[in-house]
């Protein structure tokens, strides 16, 4: 911005989009997690590419109309399961096009979220690396108890079937699989970085896809301004 009194230049205001101070950490987990990172943006490619540096992602699709955004999603989905963060009007075809749509509840706009299958409500970005760990124990804990019962019953039903083992014994050691299970799944109930099971609010889910498998999963970060940006959006649509 330029300022001026009676026709004389008096200086130069420049404005930029300040990071959040949690998106470079957030991106980084999410790369230990084995998610590809990758931003999706309507702004310029100079603008994009300057906070995509300092959020630490290397891969950055800018001046894109939400249309684009989808069509990108659907052609990436071929590679892998894909999830889309966002909160912005712009976001909803995406968010709506992957297998896994996540919105920013608290700031993001009431068609986002709609579109999207689960909302975090909060604006720490550190919840979507957290998200994904704790769906990954809730899945492995549901396969373990799975693996458990399963077993178990497969062992009783012939010992029953040839008297080896007598009515209440088999009762008992049912019971008893069902105490280790139910044992084993509180284990999925328990904190992690920070209180998602608190502020995840979660719509019509489709699919297991929201488990995001390592070294398989894109996670799209939009131009929403509580994806990057502290404060306004970090990638403006002009």
């Amino acid at each position: 911005m330029l300022v001026e009194e009676d026709g004389v230049l008096l200086g130069a205001v420049a404005v930029r989009d300040e990071i959040r101070p949690e998106a470079t950490e957030a991106v980084a987990m999410l790369r230990r997690q084995g998610v590809e990172v990758v931003m999706l943006t309507g702004d310029n490619a100079r603008t994009a590419a300057a906070i995509a540096a300092q959020a630490g992602i290397d891969d950055v699709r800018a001046e894109l109309l939400p249309e684009d955004k989808a069509r990108i999603v659907t052609g990436l989905k071929a590679r892998g399961p894909v999830a889309m963060v966002g909160d912005g009007i712009n976001d909803a075809p995406a968010l709506a096009t992957a297998e896994a749509g996540i919105a920013m509840g608290v700031m993001g706009s009431d068609v986002a979220i709609e579109a999207a299958d689960v909302a975090l409500m909060g604006e720490d970005l550190r919840r979507l690396p957290d998200a994904i760990a704790h769906t990954r124990a809730a899945r492995r804990i549901f396969t373990q108890n799975l693996v458990l019962s399963g077993s178990i019953l497969v062992a009783l039903v012939p010992l029953a079937a040839t008297g080896v083992l007598g009515l209440a014994t088999v009762v008992a050691a049912h019971e008893l699989a069902e105490v280790l299970v139910i044992a084993n799944g509180i284990r999925a109930g328990r904190r992690s970085h920070l209180p998602i099971h608190q502020a995840v609010r979660t719509a019509a889910v489709r699919g297991p896809e929201l488990v995001l498998p390592a070294g398989r999963t894109m996670l799209f970060l939009s131009s929403a301004s509580t994806t990057c940006c502290s404060d306004g959006p970090c990638i403006c649509d002009h």
